[in-house]
């Protein structure tokens, strides 16, 4: 299918749609290969009516701010969607402590408007690199808190164009997992907080992006944390007893800062930094016996 015969399927389709569109400018590495149709829909509205009328056999891939991705050189076959700030960008305070936001809100503007607001309990968002859609997808947390304790509900449009609604209950959240449907694209989520002093919840958003900036390398081209803390033990720690800090394949290379992150130093590949990521998940396994586990997503064609 081209996409002229695609966009003869939906002809009141008021987003924006194109086809073979580079992906790696919208993911943080700044790598990987294009996307064979983009779909940024106007709204949720606008995102069911497209899900409605696609033929069940396009697949449908959903990315975020890029920030927790690695899209593979090869791009990704299908319809890849990817919400815009213009029709999931808005944050709303609502009557009880409560925060009404847009899938595509990065987390840092959760954590500021509530700090705004008056509203405690979702300072953590500080420190995390990513958008609210992704946080309800992977259940993301940091510093002490987690997407689970903030969230009283959340939206979205499964793969027949169907909205939903889930509690938090039905989200089954657990460690940096939820078992929410994977056909569900989620366009909104409504947290729940407690009254709170603003300039002490700046305050502790200050020490959040403090301590990160002495830790993680967060100026350079990277995907945040790659694999998941084992039970018992920190990812980072058994990288580090396997020797693999500063480890390079190309131009990526396992950070000399943090070494649970990889990095493109310059003009690495999507494989080469999967490669490396694989080789360090040897190496630990090799030393520890343990085997860690991607918490980076990593989608799309060799």
């Amino acid at each position: 299918m081209n996409l002229s015969e695609l966009s003869a399927l939906v002809p009141d389709l008021r987003g924006r749609l194109s086809a073979n569109e580079p992906l790696a400018p919208f993911t943080w590495f700044r790598v990987g290969g294009p996307a064979q149709f983009l779909f940024s829909p106007a709204d949720e509205a606008d995102l069911s009516y497209f899900l409605e009328r696609l033929p069940r056999d396009i697949a449908v891939t959903t990315i975020g701010l890029g920030s927790n991705l690695i899209i593979r050189d090869g791009g990704v076959a299908g319809v890849v969607i990817r919400l815009g700030a213009k029709g999931f960008g808005e944050i709303k305070i609502e009557a009880g402590e409560r925060l009404r936001v847009g899938a595509a809100v990065p987390d840092v503007k959760v954590a500021r408007a509530a700090a705004d607001g008056g509203i405690d309990g979702l300072a953590f968002y500080r420190g995390i690199p990513g958008g609210v859609g992704g946080a309800l997808r992977m259940n993301a947390g940091a510093h002490g808190g987690e997407t689970k304790d903030a969230l009283l509900e959340a939206r979205g449009v499964d793969r027949s164009g169907k909205i939903h609604v889930f509690s938090t209950a039905e989200m089954g959240f657990s460690y940096r997992h939820s078992e929410a449907p994977e056909d569900v694209i989620f366009t909104e989520a409504l947290f729940q907080g407690r009254k709170g002093d603003p300039k002490t919840i700046l305050a502790e958003m200050e020490r959040i992006t403090q301590a990160r900036e002495a830790s993680q390398p967060i100026r350079e081209k990277t995907g945040g944390s790659t694999f998941q803390n084992p039970p018992g033990h920190k990812a980072w720690q058994l990288i580090d007893a396997a020797g693999c800090r500063g480890l390079t394949l190309g131009d990526a290379q396992v950070s000399e800062m943090h070494c649970n992150f990889l990095v493109n130093r310059g003009k690495a590949t999507a494989a080469e930094i999967e490669a490396l990521g694989e080789e360090v998940r040897r190496r630990v396994q090799a030393a520890s016996g343990i085997l860690l586990h991607w918490e980076i997503k990593r989608i799309g064609l060799p």
